[in-house]
């Protein structure tokens, strides 16, 4: 915590805890109160300190969503999922009440070894955001080309190609619209910007209702393989995808060396477009 404070000049919160949950409960709730920044719990100290805390939606895993059931049922506090009947709570929660009742009395059965040992079946990656004002259909259309062509920059960077896309396009709800999702599979394994553009502009076009306002966008590419696993087909200009990954890896050099906005698409400067200010955040949030 001094060497970032030293470093950045930015103060930072600790939380330290008798295992993974109880970690993140001190850092969310306990260091806030605490004159160093630094919450410290076991699990005997969380049931006395916090069993009554409210409202329950401070816990880690607990949303509005999960409160308003268990407020149903009188439950206000994590003292009180740990007194309530086990059946309650797996009749209203199923297989999610086993970690609700756990956390409720400060356990945690993940460890740091699970996690590292732990080998997902297929890897992805995503970017998502919320948009600053609701966006007509053709206005939302720009940030999706930005989101894709940032996620394929981060899929060359990393030296893999993918066969599948994913797109999630929340409306503004004015007219009562469930969010728009859907995915599309790819002829073969690929990082061009271009060929992937091209089928995440086909499905926005096949599943985003024109009429609706949109306040939020995600997308991700999926079951992502190593490079050498890229491919085409007969109608592949070969030699074009090599040219356009060899650009793209001279753009990943420049903005590493000179950052994100040294070299951006006329696109990027259209009204509505929030790349450049999104490259200056971190994590959502202005540097």
């Amino acid at each position: 915590m001094e060497d970032i404070y030293k470093t950045t000049g930015i103060p930072s919160a600790c939380g330290i805890g008798t295992n993974l949950y109880l970690c993140k409960i001190a850092l969310d709730i306990t260091a806030k109160h605490s004159p160093d920044n630094i919450g410290i719990l076991t699990e005997e100290s969380y049931r006395e300190t916090l069993w009554e805390h409210e409202p329950l939606t401070d816990f880690w895993r607990i949303g509005r969503g999960t409160a308003k059931r268990l407020d149903k049922y009188g439950i206000y506090n994590m003292g009180q999922i740990a007194g309530a009947p086990e059946e309650l709570l797996y009749k209203a929660f199923g297989v999610d009440a086993e970690l609700l009742i756990d956390h409720a009395w400060g356990r945690e059965k993940a460890t740091i070894k699970d996690i590292k040992s732990y080998i997902p079946k297929s890897h992805s990656i995503s970017s998502g955001q919320v948009l600053f004002c609701e966006y007509t259909y053709d206005k939302a259309r720009l940030i999706l080309h930005e989101m894709t062509e940032s996620l394929c920059l981060d899929l060359i960077e990393q030296k893999q190609v993918t066969d599948n896309i994913s797109l999630y396009v929340g409306y503004t709800n004015r007219l009562g619209m469930p969010p728009a999702r859907g995915s599309a599979t790819l002829s073969f394994y690929t990082c061009s910007t271009t060929l992937i553009q091209e089928q995440m502009d086909i499905l926005y076009t096949k599943i985003v209702q024109p009429e609706c306002l949109i306040k939020r966008i995600s997308i991700s590419f999926n079951r992502l393989l190593d490079e050498e696993q890229e491919g085409w087909d007969l109608f592949t200009d070969r030699h074009e995808l090599k040219k356009e990954k060899d650009m793209t890896k001279a753009v990943l050099n420049i903005k590493k060396k000179y950052g994100k906005n040294a070299i951006f698409k006329a696109m990027n400067l259209e009204e509505g477009a929030t790349a450049l200010e999104r490259n200056q955040q971190i994590g959502g949030h202005k540097a």
